[in-house]
């Protein structure tokens, strides 16, 4: 059985730094992308930030303030700094197979881990 576990998460004020860490148990085949995606209040998961195929995406709100990392076990680091308020939010790992053919996604879900930014 797959697991993905993340850690990391707490409580930070605005400007301070946070890192997450995502751990991958067991065997996951044929894997071309890594993630992290977020969930705040009221608000739909959103994408944060991705390794597909070598190439590194971010949303817009957080480039330059976020970087991606990943190791040859599909275990993944979130280094996120200037934080702000509206970075607050669960935030999930994901090691998935983008099939290529139609951008379907078979994707891995941690837990999710709570990050908390007050003002």
């Amino acid at each position: 059985q797959v697991q993905l576990i993340e850690s990391g998460g707490g409580l930070v004020q605005a400007g301070g730094s946070l890192t997450l860490s995502c751990a991958a148990h067991g065997t996951i085949w044929q894997i071309n992308a890594v993630g992290w995606y977020r969930q705040g209040p009221g608000k739909e998961r959103e994408l944060v930030a991705r390794i597909y195929e070598g190439d590194f995406e971010y949303a817009e709100s957080v480039k330059g303030r976020f970087t991606i990392s990943r190791d040859n076990s599909s275990n993944t680091e979130l280094q996120m700094s200037n934080l702000e308020p509206e970075d607050g939010a669960v935030y999930y790992c994901y090691a998935a197979l983008i099939r290529r053919s139609d951008r379907r996604e078979y994707a891995y879900w941690g837990q999710g881990t709570q990050v908390i930014v007050s003002s």
